[in-house]
């Protein structure tokens, strides 16, 4: 992808406030750059992880610390008119609680000094077929579960020498797999929430003579700290539990287990709350970087839209290091001097008034 035609079209993604298509730009910048060589660009070799690596490392390595941490979670990007193929297909989406048709995407999140920069990113390819059991139907799948796709981005993250302390997730990464490879492959530690009919043992003693039970049966006293052995986890966890009061008046409950012995109760509920940062960012790509605004209808355009559209959200999070303004001020802005723009060339028309 040229990287020159890449900055054009990233700053159109940021710009724009409608649908984005290769007319669209072209006509922007004055038929300059024509129609045909903006889709050629789209059309060109998809870009991965490693092409996003080389386009943040230089603001990585501005704001990194080792403080750091790596937040993982994933996101539909929804295109329900689009036609179905490889990646845009259907996918359950826990925040609907439904099966939406988008593009699913995975993202590994830096996050340092109130500062997000995606390092690393997979879609969902769902390339195999098969019938499902159940209702008969012919259905798709991907070759590669999100866990493994969880673990790689994660392993490039250490290989691109990212300084980190610890991986945050939700609830359907905590896998015991993903525990022990953040643990013992990676050398790092973990805050991950757990499901509260996940088995454990209270204490070595209690693992030994395989005590195994629910987190919904423990009793946890207020902000305290509980040491646990998880089913198929070989290192003790340190486990507490949340409660909240929700909007209706109910209560919710949060379990969370870390692997760093050394955190109280307040350090793991407030680092775990580093997390809720990558859901401003996938509304920030959305929203203000047109990620679902572009009528692309190969693998190969809508890969690389979606890859533009993080290039564009990396913008926006640098401009607001410079400028002290949140990516939906600085659209607001951009709105606000497109539309005075407007109103001073509708002036010089000499519009007709209404009244004489």
């Amino acid at each position: 992808m040229d990287d020159q035609l890449l900055d054009l079209y990233t700053d159109y993604l940021i710009s724009s406030f409608g649908l984005v298509t290769a007319t669209g730009l072209s006509t922007l910048l004055g038929k300059s750059v024509s129609h045909d060589k903006i889709t050629r660009f789209l059309a060109s070799k998809p870009h991965r992880t490693a092409d996003l690596w080389r386009l943040v490392k230089p603001f990585v390595r501005q704001v990194q610390a080792a403080d750091g941490v790596m937040i993982l979670d994933d996101s539909i990007s929804e295109k329900p008119f689009s036609d179905e193929n490889d990646i845009v297909c259907w996918h359950y989406d826990h925040a609907h609680g439904s099966v939406v048709k988008g593009i699913n995407f995975l993202s590994c999140l830096y996050h340092v000094a109130d500062i997000s920069l995606p390092v690393g990113f997979e879609i969902i390819a769902k390339t195999e077929t098969y019938i499902d059991q159940k209702d008969g139907k012919q259905k798709r799948r991907s070759p590669v579960t999100k866990n493994e796709i969880y673990q790689s981005l994660l392993r490039h993250a250490v290989q691109n020498q990212i300084p980190f302390r610890y991986v945050l997730n939700d609830i359907w990464y905590s896998s015991a797999d993903n525990m022990k490879f953040v643990k013992h492959s990676l050398k790092k530690d973990f805050i991950m929430p757990l499901k509260g009919n996940r088995k454990v043992a209270v204490g070595w003693e209690a693992k030994l003579h395989g005590q195994f039970v629910s987190l919904d049966a423990l009793t946890l006293e207020p902000h305290s700290r509980l040491e646990v052995y998880l089913e198929g986890v070989d290192f003790p966890l340190f486990l507490v539990k949340q409660i909240f009061e929700n909007k209706d008046g109910s209560t919710g409950v949060q379990y969370l287990v870390t692997s760093d012995a050394n955190l109280s109760f307040d350090e793991i509920t407030t680092l775990y709350q580093k997390r809720w940062n990558v859901e401003p960012y996938h509304k920030s790509l959305k929203q203000n970087a047109a990620l679902e605004k572009s009528p692309t209808h190969t693998v190969t355009t809508q890969t690389n839209h979606l890859f533009a559209a993080l290039c564009a959200f990396i913008k926006l999070e640098m401009l607001k290091v410079s400028t002290k303004l949140n990516h939906f001020a600085l659209r607001a802005k951009l709105y606000m001097g497109a539309l005075a723009t407007a109103y001073t060339a509708l002036s010089e028309l000499k519009p007709v008034r209404l009244i004489a």
